[in-house]
């Protein structure tokens, strides 16, 4: 199913008000009258072959955009003692310049959540969605909970890393199999039969709210 996340974009050139269409596997967002697609927040890249005038008010490393911010609002459901609610995740995300390295030279991400009356903003300090959700879910009242992938029982990431957005490896598939993982050996042995990797905002009807001490991540 696509969602669409309403948006801003500001560069050098200016401010857009535009939106995020994501299909659960790719964002796509027209700035200037260019798409552009990625499966990550900063992996957006042209999604056809612009002629170079069009892409000359952007600035690309590696292709994809950079020297620019980007907010957008997320919904994302809340779980309370007195039901389930929607909530709002404001993305902020500020992707820096071009460096040498083929990299850019900063990029700084913070999350609000708004819920009710209630409205928290993570520390910003990671770079990455896994952990400012789970600082924002740490600021919540017990009882309380993000009800997305982030927060379930049967994902995990890889030993070797992941990117900023998505890459949460799915295990609904092996359950039991994923009940019994405790350290990085234990998910090792269980990773060929991840379902598919999911997006850490994303929600199935299977979810099970995750524990503490489950899987290699905690």
């Amino acid at each position: 199913m696509t969602v669409t996340y309403p948006a801003r974009y500001r560069d050098r050139s200016g401010e857009e008000v535009t939106s995020i269409r994501n299909d659960g596997t790719v964002l796509s967002v027209v700035l200037r009258g260019v798409e552009f697609r990625g499966g990550d927040f900063d992996a957006l890249e042209p999604a056809f072959d612009p002629d170079p005038d069009t892409l000359s008010s952007f600035t690309l490393q590696q292709n994809a955009l950079c020297s620019c911010v980007i907010d957008a609002e997320i919904p994302v459901p809340v779980v309370t003692p007195e039901g389930i609610s929607v909530g709002v995740l404001a993305a902020h995300l500020e992707l820096g310049d071009p460096s040498p390295d083929g990299g850019i030279d900063r990029e700084y991400l913070s999350l609000g959540l708004r819920t009710g009356d209630r409205v928290l903003t993570s520390r910003g300090w990671s770079g990455w969605f896994e952990d400012e959700l789970l600082d924002l879910q740490g600021q919540l009242p017990e009882g309380t909970y993000i009800k997305a992938c982030i927060t379930c029982a049967f994902s995990d990431y890889s030993p070797l890393g992941h990117g900023l957005f998505g890459g949460l490896a799915c295990f609904r598939g092996n359950k039991p199999g994923y009940r019994a993982v405790r350290s990085k050996g234990d998910l090792l042995r269980v990773w060929g039969t991840l379902t598919g990797f999911v997006q850490e905002t994303h929600l199935c009807p299977e979810f099970e709210r995750r524990a503490p001490g489950t899987g290699y991540r905690g």
